[in-house]
């Protein structure tokens, strides 16, 4: 069983790590982080990372449970996300399959951060074809005697770094100008390699094992 945070969109090395889980148990209890992937995503771009967040309601602070955050949609967020990934992705291999499939996440208006953030990672489970069982977790617990390993510490941008360094570059739009930018969300590589993005996972997965501890 995997522990880990609800986060939109999530990217590759979160991936890596559930990939061959039995289990995902999303803590809902856990107290929401700021400066962490709890409301940030991360696609290319023409000069480089593109960082797409999502705006929360004023004074929801880090002592809110994470099932209890609420998103500011007055900010029409949705349409500016959609409208970025439409003019990064379009000319992508895959981006025209995927595209009415993954409209309506943006057309669907949702209060709680958590909503989202689940919608999103269960639209990228049944694209990757992945099976595993979710579990939501509304008491906080520190740690899990029976998780193998527990990711909610380890979703802040950089941190994952190391582990993701040397993950087969596959192509990405603009590397001739950026490079390869690791660690994206993983709708970069699946507009990329469409149905092929799971074999590109599993090639990998052994680079990250046992990085991510209890």
């Amino acid at each position: 069983m995997i522990v880990s945070a609800v986060i939109p969109f999530p990217n590759i090395y979160w991936w890596l790590q559930v990939a061959e889980a039995d289990k995902v148990a999303f803590d809902l209890a856990e107290h929401f982080e700021k400066m962490t992937y709890r409301n940030k995503y991360f696609i290319t771009g023409a000069n480089g990372g593109i960082q797409l967040s999502i705006p929360l309601k004023k004074g929801r602070g880090q002592r809110t449970p994470m099932g209890e955050v609420e998103i500011d949609n007055s900010q029409r967020w949705q349409v500016q996300h959609w409208r970025t990934l439409v003019s990064v992705y379009k000319r992508s291999a895959y981006f025209e399959h995927y595209e009415p499939l993954l409209q309506p996440l943006f057309e669907q208006e949702y209060g709680k951060l958590a909503d989202f953030n689940l919608a999103s990672v269960l639209w990228l489970k049944k694209q990757l074809g992945l099976k595993f069982e979710e579990e939501m977790a509304t008491i906080y617990k520190p740690s899990y005697a029976e998780a193998d390993t527990d990711l909610r510490h380890s979703l802040k941008p950089g941190i994952e770094h190391e582990a993701t360094k040397d993950t087969e570059p596959y192509y990405q739009l603009f590397s001739d100008r950026n490079g390869f930018l690791p660690n994206l969300s993983i709708l970069d590589l699946l507009f990329a390699e469409g149905p092929h993005a799971m074999q590109w996972v599993h090639n990998n997965m052994a680079l990250i094992k046992g990085w991510a501890k209890k």
